[in-house]
């Protein structure tokens, strides 16, 4: 351990300074945009987070002006990132420092763990990047550098395994200077030290890899098979009206893509053919007897923990009146006007059809 501690003072500092790669967040640090950067980087490369960045901070340059936002608006903005709990965290926890911490971010990891949707490794990047407090993360890429560095054995999944590399990330914790070393883990682990085809020579760290040294580096980090994921098949519905107008439903904050706009459907159960799907889940979810016709668009899409196949028809009401049953709220639109609400990347693929009409 001790080598590696003098390798990652002597190597990855100086390496990280001259090789870090530019990024929004990295200037004009502060709190919130710390905060912010590391909510979006939790699922997401830095390619593909940076645009959301630039636009989550022209509408809301400070944390006034989140707290100040309603739900709508903050899911607006992080539309198409996915994960919209953390959205949802973010608004309230932006609404408690407003009001609770007098509009400051706080500064200890107690009161930072504190807020909603920040657990520990949020906390100890906010905590070192923002306040430089000597705390190590705990992500995906400082596990596969602490796993090749070690030659770690264990199933990385587990949580004693995390627990125990966690150890391994505060013991070679440079104290004082927990923002650089936290930077500098994670940049070598995207950049250097990646899943497949590490490139090894250019890594400041190689001299003291025992994942390089056994010949096998990308046997690291040991990882179990991965359970199957579930695939469901989901009906959806454009129903239209006579001024041209169509219907959207709000799902529940407390359900799945939590306060998103949708065309309302659900899941196709065993037996039924998707029509009856489709009129079945308007019955259920408005109040609303339908009339299925022509066919719209299929979708699929990957969600962390299952694959859907969504298969979207046009509708007509044929009897009752929509209400929000199994939703929070519906409204009727001009497809002009669909995108001013926030939706799921499905849906959104569904208002791609209708402009193409």
């Amino acid at each position: 351990m001790q080598k590696t501690k003098g390798a990652v003072k002597t190597g990855l500092l100086p390496w990280f300074s001259g090789n870090k790669r530019s990024m929004p967040w990295r200037s004009n640090r502060t709190p919130y945009r710390v905060w912010i950067s590391e909510l979006m980087l939790q699922q997401t490369r830095v390619d593909q987070a940076t645009p959301y960045f630039h636009r989550f901070m022209k509408r809301f340059p400070s944390l006034k002006s989140l707290a100040a936002a309603t739900q709508e608006e903050v899911l607006k903005q992080w539309e198409g990132l996915g994960y919209y709990s953390r959205a949802r965290n973010l608004h309230k926890a932006a609404q408690i420092i407003a009001t609770k911490h007098r509009g400051r971010f706080p500064k200890t990891a107690e009161e930072i763990i504190a807020l909603p949707g920040i657990g520990s490794y949020t906390a100890a990047a906010i905590g070192s990047l923002a306040f430089n407090l000597d705390l190590a993360v705990l992500d995906g890429n400082v596990i596969r550098v602490l796993s090749r560095l070690f030659a770690y054995t264990r199933d990385t999944r587990t949580s004693p395994a995390k627990n125990e590399l966690q150890q391994y990330a505060d013991e070679l914790l440079v104290k004082g200077d927990a923002g650089n070393f936290n930077e500098a883990m994670m940049e070598l682990g995207a950049t250097v030290c990646v899943p497949r085809n590490p490139d090894c020579p250019a890594c400041p760290l190689a001299r003291v890899c025992l994942g390089l040294e056994s010949g096998r580096p990308t046997d690291y980090p040991v990882k179990a098979p991965k359970k199957k994921v579930p695939h469901i098949v989901v009906g959806a519905a454009v129903v239209t009206n006579a001024d041209g107008q169509v219907l959207v439903a709000q799902r529940r904050s407390e359900d799945m893509l939590g306060g998103l706009w949708e065309f309302p459907g659900g899941k196709q159960e065993p037996g039924e053919t998707i029509k009856q799907c489709i009129a079945r889940e308007l019955e259920e979810e408005l109040g609303i007897n339908t009339e299925i016709g022509d066919f719209l668009v299929s979708v699929k899409h990957a969600y962390s923990h299952f694959t859907m196949d969504m298969h979207t028809y046009f509708a007509n009401i044929a009897s009752g009146r929509p209400r929000p049953i199994h939703c929070q709220d519906f409204r009727w639109m001009e497809i002009a006007d669909l995108r001013r609400l926030p939706y799921s990347t499905a849906d959104l693929k569904i208002i791609d059809e209708l402009e193409k009409l």
